[in-house]
């Protein structure tokens, strides 16, 4: 195979090397962590550090968090042991899958109330309709993600907690593309929920978590029966070596965060200024102030993103969420933000990460220049001047970073 740059953090990370060195020895060994017997003891204490590790990454107490089998898992449990028959549920139209289908199967099984708020062209929720959804004070749950998977918006957290429980309802934020790339800190963020998956920072695919803050009352309504792992919350024997592995990850992404944020930030704003420059029709999508610092959504108008990937193999991209990737629906998250199909079409999603060089980043903006050049002229759309695209229906916009004031959010 040939080489590849690797810009796709936000499908998946690269396992971290200490992940490795710490999942090792448990595949090694036998043990159940629910044994009483030496091995098993071993098995439980793994995970016990574990879930020490991932506390201390994200500011909360070990027994905060119930391991899942990724993010997914973790937003089924929230929303399914939140959300009571008859209630009300509020999420964003820019949500993750994970949220917005079981959102919807919610509503359907239990007769819930589903209210998909809008976010601005920046991809920002209109704090505003969270406000006046709030204004008639029933059962509701609140479910916004901390971090968006496909433009890196930055969501309020702290504006939208305020909200929330202002109205006296419950928040949970899936923050699976922010935890280990920005700091989080629960004792201080005031959600009552959050999702996380250890693979986004460098841990092993299949493990996450989710954080249930203590003293919420929260009825059991457990999504797996059986054993009583995990305090009754989720049955099934522990994936010790992968949890092992999770807490190994997130021991490094904390040790490391301080300075990996401002490096890959500017490895991600060479990439973007490049390409901004070097191609026309060209743009930028999401708040320009308030995104993640490895994250960037870019249109080039005229040359579909499908094309462009599949002419440039030694670069890996995303053209969307890695888990709607191969169909043929456009990025729901774009069409929110007031994008056109074709515009979203034309998109590719680039994430950074740990392992991320300057090299890499230097092949890529040659790579993609290259590749939308050569996709352009194929389709006749290579003459695309700032005025409009030759060869396709419609105008383009000319080569834009977006403005937006803003601070970024406090987590």
């Amino acid at each position: 195979m040939e080489p590849v740059v690797y810009l796709d953090y936000n499908a998946t990370a690269p396992l971290r090397p200490e992940a490795l060195d710490a999942m090792l020895p448990v595949l090694r060994s036998a043990g159940n962590a629910a044994s009483p017997h030496v091995p098993g003891r071993a098995a439980a204490t793994s995970v016990a550090a574990a879930r020490r590790q991932i506390g201390s990454l994200i500011g909360c107490s070990a027994g905060e968090l119930v391991f899942t089998s990724g993010a997914t898992e973790a937003n089924n449990m929230a929303l399914g042991v939140m959300t009571a028959p008859g209630g009300r549920l509020i999420t964003s139209a820019a949500e993750h899958p994970a949220v917005l289908e079981t959102a919807r199967a919610l509503a359907h099984e239990r007769d819930i109330e589903l209210m998909v708020l809008p976010v601005d062209r920046d991809g920002l929720l209109e704090l505003e309709a969270l406000r006046q959804a709030l204004e008639t004070r029933r059962p509701t749950v609140v479910s916004i993600m901390a971090a968006n998977n496909e433009t890196g918006v930055l969501s309020d957290l702290d504006a939208i907690a305020v909200i929330t429980h202002s109205a006296g309802a419950i928040l949970h934020s899936d923050a699976t593309q922010l935890v280990g790339k920005l700091p989080v800190d629960l004792s201080a963020l005031d959600v009552d929920l959050l999702s996380l998956s250890a693979h986004k920072f460098g841990g092993p695919q299949g493990v996450g978590a989710l954080f249930m803050r203590r003293g919420l009352g929260l009825p059991q309504r457990p999504l797996l029966h059986g054993g009583e792992q995990e305090g009754g919350w989720r049955a099934g024997t522990l994936n010790v070596a992968g949890i092992a592995g999770a807490g190994a990850a997130a021991s490094a992404a904390q040790a490391k965060l301080a300075a990996e944020a401002p490096r890959v930030k500017v490895l991600r704003d060479l990439l973007e200024d490049s390409l901004l420059s070097r191609l026309a029709c060209t743009s930028v999508n999401g708040a320009m102030g308030q995104r993640l610092p490895h994250v960037c959504s870019i249109t080039f108008t005229g040359a579909p993103a499908d094309a462009v990937m599949a002419a440039m193999p030694g670069v890996a991209v995303s053209d969307g969420s890695a888990c709607s990737a191969g169909t043929l629906v456009p990025s729901h998250v774009l069409l929110a933000m007031g994008r056109s199909r074709d515009e979203a079409d034309s998109t590719i999603r680039f994430s950074l990460g740990y392992a991320t060089e300057e090299s890499d980043i230097e092949l890529a903006i040659e790579a993609v220049t290259a590749a939308v050049t050569q996709v352009r002229g194929m389709l006749g759309t290579a003459g695309i001047q700032d005025g409009g695209v030759s060869g396709i229906g419609g105008t383009a916009a000319a080569t834009q970073r977006p403005g937006r004031a803003g601070a970024i959010a406090h987590v």
